[in-house]
C-alpha cells in the first residue's frame, strides 16, 4: 500500500500530523481528561494515570518527535550492503517495508502517534489497537492521522484503528495468516501471553521491564545516589525505571543508609533483603522472594546487597527481564566486564536505566523496546520497522 509512496509525500503526512497535534490540541486534551476521570473512578494508581495522561506539554513532545521522525533519513531502499562477486555480478542488501504491522497496546495514547509515525515512514501500513482505558484519546488521534494522511495525497486506510475493545478481537486479528505480516504487543503480562497464544503471524514481544542498577565497589557514591532516584523516581510507571537497586557488600555500610535516604526523600518506599534491614532496620518493607525480578512500575523498589560484580551478574541473569541494566562505578574494567557479560536490550554506565528510549538515543521516537532478540533488540525506531532483500545485478552471467 505504501512502498511505492515517496518520501516527500511520507514527511508531508509528518509535517501535517505534527501541525494537528497542535492545532487541535484543546480537543485532545478534552478527549483524554475523560478517560483520566474513568481511571480515577476505577481507582487506576497513580503511575497508570500518568501513562494516561496527555496534557499541553505531552501533546508538544508528541509534535517534536514527529518533526524528528520528519527529519531522519527514509529507510526504504537504503542500501546497507554491498559487494561484486569475482563473476561480475553486483550484490546488494536493501531495506524494504515489512508490510502490515499490528501494535497491540495498554493506557499509552501516545503510542497512536509514535507508531503511526514510525510505520508510514518506514512504508507499513499500521492497525492501531489500543486499551480501553484510552479509547476516547485514541480515537481523536486517530481521526487526526487519517486527516493528515488524506492531506498529504496517501490512503488514509494505511492507519487502521478498530473499534471494538473485546478481548476477542484481539484474538481475531492476529489469529489470520497472512492478516498481518507483523504484531508487536506492548503492556502488562497477560496481554503480551494472550497475543503469543493466539498469534499465527510472527511476535516481536516488547515485555516487561525488570531493571536493575549495581552500585558498584569503586562508585562515586553522589553521583550514584543522583542516578537510582531519577531512574526510580522521575517517572515509576514506565518500563525503563529502575526496579532493584544492588550494593555491592564492600560498600554497603556506608552507601545503604545513603541511598534509601536519598530515595525515601523522593517518597520511594524500599524493599530490603536481609542485608539491608540490618542496616536500615524498620526504615525498611522485609523483601520477599517475590520481589525479586518483579517490576512495580510504582514508587517502589528492590534493594540488595550483593558480593561483588560476580553477585551482581549472577542476581541479574537470573532476574532480569532482558530490558535494561546498568552499572554505577568508576573502575572501567567493572565497566567493561558488566557490558559484555550482562544481557539486555541497553546496558548503561553511570547513568539513568531512563534513557532506554527511542528518543534518547537519536530514534526520533520507537514503536517500542523489544526483549526479543529477533528481528530487533532495544527501542525500536525506523530501521527496524524495514526487512531487507537482496539485489543482484549482472550482465547476462548464468550459473554452471
Amino acid at each position: 500500500m505504501l512502498a511505492p509512496a515517496s518520501t516527500q509525500l511520507k514527511n508531508a503526512f509528518l509535517a501535517r500530523t505534527a501541525a494537528l497535534l497542535l492545532e487541535k490540541q484543546q480537543e485532545i486534551v478534552e478527549a483524554n481528561s475523560a478517560d483520566l476521570a474513568l481511571a480515577v473512578a476505577a481507582g487506576r494508581n497513580a503511575a497508570f494515570v500518568d501513562r494516561l495522561r496527555l496534557d499541553a506539554r505531552a501533546i508538544a513532545n508528541l509534535a517534536r518527535s514527529v518533526g524528528e521522525i520528519e527529519a531522519l533519513p527514509d529507510p526504504v531502499g537504503m542500501i546497507t550492503s554491498g559487494s561484486r562477486r569475482p563473476n561480475g555480478l553486483e550484490v546488494r542488501k536493501q531495506r524494504i517495508p515489512i508490510g502490515v504491522i499490528g501494535i497491540i497496546y495498554e493506557s499509552r495514547p501516545g503510542v497512536t502517534i509514535d507508531a503511526a509515525a514510525l510505520c508510514i515512514k518506514a512504508g507499513n501500513a499500521v492497525v492501531l489497537r489500543g486499551g480501553s482505558e484510552a479509547q476516547r484519546s485514541n480515537r481523536i488521534l486517530a481521526e487526526l492521522l487519517r486527516e493528515a494522511l488524506h492531506a498529504a495525497g496517501l490512503p488514509a486506510d494505511a492507519v487502521q484503528v478498530p473499534q471494538s475493545q473485546d478481548r476477542a478481537a484481539i484474538d481475531a486479528l492476529v489469529s489470520v495468516p497472512g492478516g498481518l505480516d507483523l504484531v508487536i504487543p506492548r503492556g502488562g503480562t497477560a496481554l503480551i501471553e494472550a497475543v503469543q497464544r493466539s498469534a499465527r503471524v510472527p511476535v516481536i514481544q516488547h515485555y516487561q521491564g525488570v531493571c536493575h542498577l549495581f552500585v558498584h565497589a569503586a562508585a562515586d557514591l553522589e553521583k550514584a545516589a543522583r542516578v537510582v532516584v531519577n531512574a526510580k523516581a522521575q517517572r515509576p510507571g514506565v518500563c525503563n525505571a529502575v526496579e532493584a537497586i544492588l550494593v555491592d557488600a564492600a560498600i554497603a555500610p556506608s552507601a545503604v543508609p545513603k541511598l534509601c535516604a536519598e530515595l525515601r526523600a523522593a517518597q520511594v518506599e524500599i524493599r530490603g533483603c536481609e542485608r539491608v534491614q540490618a542496616l536500615e532496620g524498620a526504615a525498611v518493607v522485609p523483601a520477599t522472594d517475590a520481589d525479586l525480578g518483579h517490576e512495580y512500575l510504582d514508587l517502589i523498589v528492590l534493594m540488595r546487597v550483593v558480593d561483588g560484580l560476580d553477585g551482581a551478574i549472577a542476581h541479574i541473569r537470573r532476574y532480569g527481564s532482558g530490558h535494561t541494566e546498568g552499572i554505577l562505578t568508576e573502575d572501567l574494567g567493572a565497566a567493561q566486564r558488566f557490558i559484555a557479560e550482562v544481557d539486555a536490550s541497553c546496558v548503561v554506565v553511570n547513568a539513568s536505566t531512563r534513557f532506554n528510549d527511542g528518543g534518547c538515543l537519536g530514534l526520533g521516537a520507537e514503536i517500542g523496546i523489544s526483549t526479543s532478540k529477533l528481528h530487533a533488540y532495544g527501542p525500536m525506531g525506523l530501521e527496524a520497522l524495514t526487512a531487507e532483500k537482496y539485489v543482484v545485478i549482472g550482465n547476462g552471467q548464468v550459473r554452471t
